[in-house]
């Protein structure tokens, strides 16, 4: 999911420079989304680890 978050980010750097900026800021706004679901899943997996008593790393 990181590396969706990464690619429409970039799309979104490269949207912003060509001048469109409507593409540009929907695909930042997806960007955002995707990191933060990303995000969310990370810290749920390390408290189910922690609770579990092993670390899942």
């Amino acid at each position: 999911m990181l590396k969706w978050a990464l690619i429409f980010f970039v799309i979104s750097l490269v949207a912003g420079f060509l001048g469109f900026s409507g593409v540009s800021s929907a695909t930042a706004t997806i960007a955002k989304v995707l990191f933060a679901i990303a995000l969310l899943i990370f810290l749920a997996i390390v408290v189910l680890a922690i609770t579990a008593g092993t670390l899942a790393f």
